[in-house]
């Protein structure tokens, strides 16, 4: 099942741990139910990228823990 999210009127921000020379650059939407948008900050335009919640987090933890 696919389903379809309005990220039009989503506010984005960037990463604490993008780095500053604008390479490397992650934004997330927050404000959806149950999911986590995402995308490239230097490509706003272009597509993104949709995840559980759930998901989400437990890969953010990992990254926090140098797992990744």
């Amino acid at each position: 099942m696919i389903t379809q999210y309005s990220l039009s009127v989503a506010s984005w921000r960037k990463s604490s741990h993008s780095n500053g020379d604008g390479g490397a650059c992650v934004e997330v939407a927050d404000g959806f139910l149950r999911v986590v948008p995402v995308r490239d900050s230097k490509h706003p335009e272009g597509p993104a990228l949709v995840f559980p919640a759930k998901g989400w987090e437990s890969f953010v933890t990992e990254v926090k823990a140098g797992g990744l």
